[in-house]
């Protein structure tokens, strides 16, 4: 196989359109894209041209003789994908864009969020001519869950925002950082100043469990760790009890392995990450040597996906430990090759007797978290797999026992929060809208979690920008956004509220100086978690 798609990749698919023959798959227009855990190259297809490598954002493609050993699984797991062989159509040209509207007339969009669902949003738009956006975040930082919600020990994924420095760069793109729309500004004001307000605000809370001692002291949701340990400022001063040998996370996708892996990796590893100082000393200190993860259902439907879950099996400092049934007919059969992949690699996973572990428990549900003052177990029920393949669910069982722990923490998927003066639809926590235009409310458009729900990665957004961005274009094209009719921009409005506003300047001194304070400590950057440190450092000299 000349090329090989890797662990990194962020289903942005920019490779497919680099690719000349056709060997990339699927594309964003093919129905698995949105269900695929990554996209993958044919071996028999591909032509050893190298296009996809420059087209990759965060790295995640190379030459298969140059593939280390943690990476030669995903040799098979190219080549998997496209067994049998599948007929695809050939890729239809890209459409050109053409500008239907007075040549002379600005587009001009306010975009609120600044991770990738925005940044995609902003380089669609300013691919337009005379476009303007601005970007505008709470935080005086850009990018959203790249920076502060993917794990300090993956910097091959983080490598993205070279991308988005490049659109930063483009004519027409300003930010409004540290400004928080609904309390500094309000979308009326917004709207009056641009043709259209965009919404990308993701999806910042967390789903509950739904079990009694939910709320102890000592259960927390694992956003609030990730955010902890990636220097978030909204958790610069919190605690994590890690005193006890045994750490319980509910839940077993992506974020609750990057979890498990940061609490159980040797310390001293990820010192050489970009991990928050306040995380790195409170786990060199940390007594956990076992992350038991609870799964209610079988492995054959762990939510985790194949390429996070092989990058598990091959980490150095911990033992991965499978405690549930493998071989159960109904637990493993399944007509999906990757699902196969995935139980095989579990049962074939290396034991070497580390001192560290990760537990991976299937079919086990937790019905309470215990404790009075604080958390000091879990009780957890067995399940019994019951259904077909396509449509398993779990029945609790009589049977249950306790796990002791004083750490839980909850990674059962994010939820939307409401966006002030948006309709908010609280049963599916995203924006009412169809295909990003918001319903009742012109010149209002979402993109990214806020549109659709937390589903799909990194890359995903791209095409949910794109569908908005279409939307919005196809409605200044048609005339039905008025132009601006507040005199004066954003910007001026925000200073005479003594709002300091950070830009594209400001955001570029908080970034140099924290690379230079990683420099001295031979780590990629070193993170300020403090919102007065961030505001200082913008207008600092360089």
């Amino acid at each position: 196989m000349p090329h090989v798609v890797t662990q990194a990749c962020c289903g942005d698919a920019s490779c497919a359109f680099a690719c000349p023959v056709n060997a990339i798959h699927p594309t964003p227009d093919e129905p698995d894209f949105a269900t695929a855990e990554m996209v993958y190259i044919d071996p028999v297809s591909c032509v050893d041209c190298g296009a996809c490598i420059t087209a990759c954002p965060v790295g995640a493609i190379t030459r298969d003789y140059r593939l280390t050993d943690t990476e030669l699984p995903f040799v098979d797991i190219n080549a998997m994908f496209h067994e049998p062989a599948r007929e695809y159509p050939p890729q239809a040209p890209v459409t050109p864009i053409v500008r239907k509207h007075d040549a002379q007339r600005t587009l001009s969009v306010a975009i609120v969020g600044a991770g990738p669902a925005a940044l995609y949003a902003a380089d669609e738009l300013l691919k337009r001519p005379r476009t303007e956006v601005t970007v505008i975040d709470r935080l005086p930082t850009p990018y959203g869950l790249v920076r502060a919600g993917v794990a300090p020990d993956h910097p091959a994924t983080r490598t993205i925002t070279r991308l988005f420095g490049q659109i930063e760069d483009q004519e027409g793109f300003s930010y409004a950082l540290g400004v928080e729309v609904g309390v500094d500004v309000t979308h009326a004001e917004l709207a009056v100043r641009h043709h259209a307000v965009l919404y990308a605000t993701g999806a910042s809370l967390d789903r509950r469990v739904g079990i009694t001692g939910e709320d102890l002291p000592g259960s927390v949701t694992a956003t609030d760790f990730v955010a902890w340990y990636n220097g978030h400022p909204d958790q610069a001063d919190a605690s994590f009890d890690l005193s006890h040998r045994t750490a319980v996370i509910i839940g077993n996708g992506n974020v609750a392995l990057d979890v498990a892996r940061i609490l159980a990796s040797d310390p001293e590893r990820l010192a050489t990450t970009d991990i928050a100082d306040h995380a790195l000393e409170a786990l060199r200190g940390s007594a956990v040597r076992e992350v038991v993860l609870l799964a209610r259902r079988g492995p054959a439907q762990s939510a985790f996906t194949l390429p996070e879950l092989t990058g598990l099996l091959s980490h150095p400092d911990f033992d991965v430990v499978v405690e549930g049934d493998l071989v159960d007919e109904l637990a493993v059969a399944s007509d999906d090759p990757m699902t196969r992949l995935k139980v095989d690699a579990l049962r074939d996973r290396p034991d070497a007797k580390r001192p560290r572990r990760i537990v991976l428990r299937y079919q086990s549900a937790p019905v309470e978290i215990c404790g009075t003052a604080a958390v000091d177990g879990v009780r957890v029920a067995t399940t019994r797999l019951v259904g077909t393949p396509g449509a398993v669910r779990a029945e609790i069982t009589e049977k249950t026992e306790i796990v002791t722990t004083g750490l839980v923490l909850r990674s059962v998927g994010y939820r939307g929060r409401g966006v002030p003066d948006l309709p908010f639809d609280q049963q599916r926590a995203v924006v009412p809208n169809s295909r990003g235009r918001v319903d009742e409310m012109p010149g209002t458009y979402v993109a990214g979690w806020i549109k659709r729900g937390p589903t799909g990665f990194i890359g995903t957004n791209k095409t949910c920008a794109q569908e908005t961005v279409d939307r919005l274009v196809e409605d200044f094209n048609a005339g039905d956004l008025p132009d601006p009719s507040a005199t004066g921009g954003l910007e001026p409005l925000l200073r005479s509220r003594g709002i300091g506003v950070i830009d594209r300047s400001g955001w570029r001194r908080i970034d140099v100086l924290e690379r230079r304070r990683g420099l001295a400590q031979g780590r990629p950057r070193v993170r300020y978690p403090r919102l007065v440190d961030m505001r200082a450092a913008a207008v600092a000299q360089r």
